[in-house]
């Protein structure tokens, strides 16, 4: 047990080792058939506690392409914890069936206890508001295609930054490269929670705080959007007053950069008009590929199967 590698926080991973993944999947999309078969005979389980779409689907397609199988659930009503079955039994269970795991969970600091029992490698595939590794590579990947770098940039994140899980993930990725700078774009209410401010700070990273997205905009290098997250609302009435905080536009778009790159994990709700969708800054669609391939990578490097 002791030799399974696992994946809770993005900083499970060393800066080599993340540059290691992004080779691997640019080396996939050139070669592919070199892996098409490459994880026969292996499984993956997706045991998703809550919905998702991108993240469940890309990873299933993943190992589908690696030429492995997959099985699992998609919520926790179809799974034995609707019984009452605790995190620690399923992911035990799970692992006499599977070779690997991605498990994705409301509670924070679900898939530590499961990796304290786990016999095969798991996955954190996002655990409440708190960390969501895998679309940070997804992310990672995404500007290095599009930037060429993953250093000397300004990067406005946008939206909910209190419980955006991929944003806190972001952050803590991006403070490991030279001169990025942060800028924090939203209300007073859904501000970066202090553990990440500290973060920042220990770093020495540049960061500042504003409530306007149009003041913000023309020195940004990339635009990570995010929606206002209702599942993680406890007061109906807040949700709805902070919701529409910011909903980018063509208009909006008019004093940013030629060469922005605008990010956003999806799902998108209406912060992003479909408008924008055309406009060949808009990468977020290129993103979701992004993330099988960068998933594809990560399957590899915890199964330990060499390319």
């Amino acid at each position: 047990m002791d030799s399974v590698r696992n994946l809770i926080n993005i900083t499970d991973l060393s800066v080599q080792e993340i540059d290691k993944l992004i080779e691997i999947a640019d080396d996939i999309v050139k070669n592919h058939s070199k892996y098409e078969n490459i994880c026969a005979h292996k499984k993956l389980a997706t045991l998703f506690f809550e919905p998702s779409t991108r993240t469940r689907l890309s990873f299933e397609a993943a190992m589908l392409e690696l030429g492995g199988n997959v099985l699992g659930f998609s919520s926790a009503n179809s799974s034995s914890a609707a019984k009452g079955e605790s995190v620690s039994d399923t992911i035990r269970t799970v692992g006499c069936y599977a070779d690997i795991i991605a498990m994705r969970h409301p509670k924070e600091g679900a898939p530590i206890v499961g990796a304290q029992r786990t016999t095969v490698p798991i996955i954190n595939a996002g655990d409440g508001g708190h960390f969501h590794p895998t679309q940070t590579l997804t992310d990672l990947l995404t500007i290095k295609r599009k930037k060429g770098r993953l250093s000397d940039l300004t990067i406005g994140v946008c939206g909910d930054l209190k419980f955006g899980r991929t944003v806190h993930s972001l952050i803590e990725a991006m403070l490991r490269y030279d001169n990025i700078k942060f800028v924090l774009i939203s209300p007073v209410e859904l501000q970066v929670p202090d553990y990440i401010k500290e973060s920042m700070n220990k770093a020495g990273v540049l960061w500042t705080e504003v409530e306007s997205l149009e003041e913000a905009m023309p020195m940004l290098d990339i635009l990570y959007m995010t929606r206002v997250q209702r599942e993680r609302f406890f007061n109906e009435a807040d949700y709805i007053r902070l919701k529409d905080s910011y909903i980018l536009d063509l208009e909006k778009l008019e004093t940013a950069k030629k060469d922005l790159t605008i990010m956003h994990p999806l799902p998108r709700v209406n912060e992003i008009s479909v408008e924008v969708d055309d406009d060949e800054r808009a990468c977020y669609f290129f993103q979701a590929l992004c993330g099988k391939h960068i998933r594809m990578a990560l399957i590899l490097l915890l199964l330990n199967i060499q390319v």
